[in-house]
């Protein structure tokens, strides 16, 4: 795995080359809106460094996603989500194509919001 990958969509939107909606960023994690929203609060989180999908993930990954885990619910109240139990959200991670994952970049979508939402 690289730090960067320079075709990498994700890459070069935490490297400023592509616009974003930002709405996190730290040493190690970046989130953003992501584009076309399933619900009225729709980011993603990703690792700074590429990793492809989740199934790359290694044991020295475990503090990096455990980070994104605990991140993934202030995020959520900060973008609008309402509290737990009523309200809540959703964290979902695809990996490789079967899983339906379209950017090969490690990323966690993070999304709630009042029901229906466009997807799920």
């Amino acid at each position: 795995m690289t730090l960067h990958d320079p075709n990498c969509l994700f890459c070069k939107i935490i490297a400023g080359q592509i616009p974003s909606k930002k709405v996190y960023e730290d040493e190690e994690l970046f989130a953003f809106h992501d584009i076309h929203p399933w619900a009225p609060v729709h980011f993603l989180m990703v690792p700074k460094q590429h990793i492809p999908s989740m199934a790359q993930l290694q044991p020295e990954h475990a503090g990096l996603v455990g980070r994104m885990m605990v991140l993934a619910p202030q995020l959520a109240a900060q973008e609008g989500c309402r509290p737990y139990p009523q309200g809540g959200f959703r964290v979902m991670v695809n990996t490789g194509d079967d899983g339906g994952q379209e950017v090969h970049h490690l990323h966690l979508h993070v999304i709630g919001g009042p029901r229906p939402w466009l997807k799920g």
